[in-house]
């Protein structure tokens, strides 16, 4: 069980930075610091979006319209850290004893 355990946290941990990184490169998108006429740029900036679209899109259903603030990065984040903190307490800690 703490092998599943450990492993899921990596990917939790993958997931993080996968909304780090999207949430910064689509600020360095909105202000026109990295171009996305170059295609390097574009096809990354493509991939961030395919793998964090399916994170947003059940949080964007849930949450109400803010106008052109998406809080769903945000949320994310948190659920992330959520789950992590609830394998480490509750699925790792009863096995150190």
């Amino acid at each position: 069980m703490q092998v599943i355990a450990e492993v899921a946290l990596l990917i939790l941990n993958l997931a993080w930075w996968i909304v780090i990184i999207g949430v910064i490169l689509s600020w360095l998108i909105a202000f026109n610091v990295i171009d996305t006429r170059n295609r390097f740029v574009a096809q990354i900036a493509d991939m961030f979006y395919r793998l964090t679209e399916p994170i947003y899109q059940p949080i964007r259903n849930f949450l109400p319209t803010m106008g052109g603030l998406d809080l769903s990065p945000l949320v994310a984040l948190i659920a992330i850290y959520a789950l992590q903190r609830i394998i480490v307490l509750y699925v790792l800690q009863p096995s150190l004893y």
